[in-house]
């Protein structure tokens, strides 16, 4: 399988290729300056300048089964990321964005980082607590609140810009859904009518759009290796927009992925190599 990391752009409606690789990257996330961008690839994860594209590892140490789950802090100092090298099941971690050894965040496991907090002081991510799935929310040691909780599967937490919502994906309602919710938990509200499966919302920084994947209905969970379609809607809440039809499913879109301006959104294609080379 062949990735192809690609930066749609909405004003266009148009995809530029930033790099085509035969290794398996994946959940791309602009660094806070726009100039590269943040992928997980073979267990680590990887930096890709867009100026001369290439695969360019990050220091990770013993860390070696790095997941689709990660971002730049807002200010760009730390990486939080997942990992479960030395854990059982996946936990959080924080690292230094130039180097340094990582610091353990999430005591309670498993926990998958999802997305950061706008002001860099708190991040939210999907856990499961006491047996149920869960949204939580922790400061940087790792102080956790859970914010929903329930039967089925709530996943892909990621923050407004103004910091006052979290949008995230549950099958609460029946259907794998988008919905959102008060940064504080309350007031959870179904923005989307659940015709498919939808996953992994991600708000522009612009305050205006809001990226998604959306899986053929009744898929089981999020899989790789299936056609799925990338969309857009309003941050507000409205229709959603088929940009694309894309094959991949499982690390096209897992963490925040739009550019600082909100003029675009990197996500990754997968294609067959034997397909395109015959």
């Amino acid at each position: 399988m062949r990735a192809h990391l690609e930066i749609w752009d909405v004003a266009s409606a148009s995809a530029r290729s930033v790099l085509v690789s035969d290794r398996h990257i994946e959940a791309p996330n602009f660094m806070p300056d726009g100039t590269a961008l943040l992928v997980n690839c073979d267990g680590g994860l990887y930096r890709v300048p867009l100026e001369q594209p290439e695969l360019i590892r990050l220091n990770s140490f013993e860390h070696t089964v790095i997941n689709n789950d990660h971002a730049p802090s807002p200010d760009g100092s730390l990486i939080a990321f997942c990992d479960k090298a030395v854990t059982p099941k996946s936990c959080i971690y924080l690292m230094p964005t130039a180097g340094g050894r990582p610091h353990r965040v999430t005591q309670d496991l498993p926990s998958w980082f999802h997305a950061w907090m706008p002001d860099g002081r708190d991040m939210v991510y999907a856990a499961v607590r006491d047996g149920a799935f869960a949204i939580a929310r922790a400061d940087l040691e790792g102080n956790e609140q859970v914010l929903i909780t329930g039967p089925g599967h709530y996943d892909g937490p990621d923050v407004t810009p103004d910091g006052q919502w979290i949008w995230f994906n549950a099958n609460r309602a029946g259907a794998m859904a988008l919905w959102r919710m008060r940064a504080d938990g309350s007031d959870p509200e179904q923005m989307t009518e659940g015709s498919k499966d939808d996953w992994f919302p991600h708000p522009s920084p612009d305050g205006k759009h809001l990226c998604f994947l959306a899986y053929d209905k009744d898929t089981e969970g999020h899989p790789f290796g299936v056609d799925v379609d990338l969309c857009l809607m309003p941050q507000d809440g409205g229709a959603p927009q088929v940009l694309q039809r894309i094959h991949g499913g499982q690390g096209c879109l897992n963490s925040p992925c739009w550019a600082p301006d909100g003029q675009s959104f990197a996500y990754v294609r997968y294609s067959d190599v034997t397909e395109e080379e015959g």
